[in-house]
């Protein structure tokens, strides 16, 4: 079993992972993002290291005997002139600079070659986890009507069309009216925006209408950077007065998956996952 470096980002993503990678017996080692990764990380084997930083977390990662890494949790996109690279990080900062332009999948993608480049394996937290991802059907006691399917159709077909244009990764529809799509400010302000906006588009605690959908960028580098969904999308989801929350079977990460489907029957709110419409 090939040893696991965790690069770690913020949220509950490299958490699981870790705690995972633990309970199977699979040996690890934590790189936590300086300003990023979260306190919990640092009871595991692991050392902080800034993101520009190339050289100390390949060498490392090398001392440690990993072979393999996982790229996960959030990393907002940094001021590149404040980053503060070694001179393994210097010499890769123009190309990071210059896909920035491009897009963050076209960032991400660099970084996935950069690793790969010095030898590295990159896994997905789906493939290294493999009961991560939404399955098809309802997750959980509820499921969508057919008119909350409809919804969801329309839903999935915006975010491709943002997705196309590396704008982000949800939207919401709410009888077939788009309501809101996400870009670099989240899920869960977007969700906050829905619930700005007036009762008459929208639906209520008690009385839910609309859904969020969540799908990847067509042709993303998809072993980084899968949409989420975690205990507060449900919450966010529920006081914004939708219905429920879709995705692409096997392209969505949900984490805390126990708690996450216990907390949506109790609130109300569908999970459901349908068939990719394809690469």
């Amino acid at each position: 079993m090939r040893k696991l470096g965790l690069i770690a980002g913020a949220g509950g993503l490299p958490v699981e992972i870790a705690e995972h990678c633990e309970q199977a017996g699979r040996p690890f080692f934590v790189m936590r993002l300086r300003g990023f990764a979260g306190p919990e990380l640092a009871d595991y084997p692991g050392e902080d290291v800034g993101m520009a930083e190339l050289g100390r977390c390949f060498r490392t990662l090398r001392r440690a005997g990993c072979q393999t890494v996982c790229m996960a949790g959030a990393v907002a996109r940094p001021d590149f002139g404040k980053l503060k690279p070694d001179l393994r990080g210097l010499i890769a900062l123009p190309g990071a600079v210059a896909a920035a332009r491009r897009g963050d999948d076209a960032v991400l993608r660099y970084m996935v070659g950069v690793f790969e480049k010095e030898g590295f394996a990159v896994e997905g937290a789906h493939e290294v986890m493999a009961d991560l991802t939404l399955p098809a059907g309802p997750l959980g006691g509820l499921d969508a009507s057919a008119a909350q399917r409809a919804d969801i159709a329309r839903a999935l077909e915006v975010v491709r069309e943002i997705g196309r244009l590396d704008i982000g990764q949800g939207a919401v529809v709410c009888d077939g009216l788009v309501l809101a799509v996400e870009a670099q400010e989240g899920t869960d302000a977007m969700l906050g925006r829905v619930a700005d906006l007036p009762a008459a588009v929208r639906g209520a605690p008690g009385a839910p209408r609309g859904v969020l959908a969540k799908a990847p960028k067509p042709g993303q580098e998809e072993r980084v950077d899968l949409p989420t969904i975690g205990l507060g999308t449900i919450h966010a989801v529920a006081r914004a007065g939708l219905a429920g929350v879709a995705g692409e079977a096997g392209r969505l990460l949900v984490l805390d998956r126990e708690r996450v489907i216990e907390l949506a029957d109790e609130l109300g709110v569908f999970i459901v996952g349908v068939e990719p419409a394809g690469p």
